[in-house]
């Protein structure tokens, strides 16, 4: 698909860039370009475009307003040391765009061409990327119905989008551990519900908890299953991993409540390369507890596009503390082997890196 470019009429200085650039937060500064794809029932995906970031101008009973019409990703673009800009696993980011598409009744955008909107993107803004350690381009594609009519059905009309924000840390300066909030007043998704696409209403649905979780001090909120005996679910916007004392890695399986991640499915991969035993299954809240107080349970951390890996080090629930005593030795090297992957800095074994400039 071609591209047509419309130059932003005033872009950002490189004086501005490079300021930005030395603090580069987490989604507050946006590049100055935005792809565009546009969908209706009768043509199909149509008129894709690089078109100035800026405002978009909505009919106010588009459905996505009023019925959530909508669906995004996360990812990340890394400038590597010769100067190109790598992004990792994108096809498999664009096949749970369209799954979470076929959930939430919108078009399925053909995969290459997702992989195309990066590219041209991130080719026409490569002066964004930022070059610190743990650094990069995070990459929202986002899909939304866009129809004017008030009525319960899918949206005839749709466009797809990409923007671009430079990001550092997700916590925000250097890596610790965290603290998490056990939410009981809340549940993040049900089975035959949502919480397996990557849908704006979830998260929009988390943040009362998450509220709750930043009044007790908590960066995080953690989710459980109280149809399975309080199975450990996911946080607000993480999957979460248990390490165990005889080289286990413990993660609640995928049954349809959570969110299938890149990085989880990654994590995975890398542990069972280094010889660790992945368990799948659904992990309750007591197991947890428990193998904390005697040892079995030594590590515990939350991955996903925007945090990476980050060591859990506290686990609040209600009055009780959960707290890990190991080193976080096995997190940090699977933190240390994913980056080093995704920054050039350490061997594409499986071919996950795809150059986008």
């Amino acid at each position: 698909m071609k591209f047509e470019v419309t130059e932003h009429p005033n872009p950002t200085s490189g004086e501005r860039i490079a300021e930005i650039l030395q603090n580069p937060g987490f989604g507050t500064n946006f590049t100055d370009h935005t792809t565009v794809v546009d969908w209706s029932a009768d043509a199909g995906w149509q008129d894709a475009r690089i078109e100035p970031y800026g405002p978009i101008t909505l009919d106010p009973a588009a459905s996505v307003l009023h019925y959530a019409s909508e669906i995004f990703e996360g990812m990340k673009a890394y400038l590597h040391p010769d100067g190109s800009v790598y992004t990792f696993r994108p096809f498999a980011n664009a096949a749970r765009m369209n799954a979470s598409a076929r959930r939430m009744a919108l078009p399925e955008i053909d995969e290459e061409v997702f992989v195309q909107s990066l590219e041209v993107l991130v080719a026409k803004d490569k002066a964004w990327v930022p070059a610190g350690d743990g650094e990069a381009l995070y990459l929202r594609p986002f899909m939304f119905g866009t129809e004017a009519f008030l009525g319960v059905r899918p949206s005839q009309t749709v466009t797809y989008r990409v923007i671009a924000s430079p990001a550092g840390n997700f916590f925000g300066g250097e890596l610790k551990p965290v603290k998490i909030w056990v939410s009981r007043d809340y549940v993040r998704a049900a089975p035959g519900g949502t919480g397996a696409a990557k849908t704006g209403g979830n998260y929009a649905g988390s943040l009362a908890a998450q509220a709750q979780a930043a009044q007790k001090g908590c960066q995080q909120v953690l989710f459980l299953d109280p149809l399975h005996e309080n199975a450990i679910e996911e946080l607000g916007g993480m999957n979460v991993f248990l390490v165990t004392n005889d080289g286990r890695l413990l993660t609640p399986e995928l049954t349809g409540t959570i969110l299938e991640g890149v990085t989880r499915s990654s994590i995975i991969q890398l542990a069972q390369d280094r010889g660790l035993t992945v368990e799948e299954r659904r992990v309750g809240l007591e197991e947890w507890a428990k193998g904390a107080a005697d040892g079995t349970i030594v590590e515990a951390f939350a991955c996903g596009t925007a945090a990476v890996v980050t060591p859990i080090g506290e686990l609040l629930d209600g009055d009780q503390t959960i707290t890990m005593t190991g080193d976080f030795s096995t997190t940090l090297a699977l933190r240390e082997e994913l980056l080093g992957i995704q920054t050039g800095k350490v061997e594409d074994r499986h071919g996950w890196l795809h150059k986008l400039a």
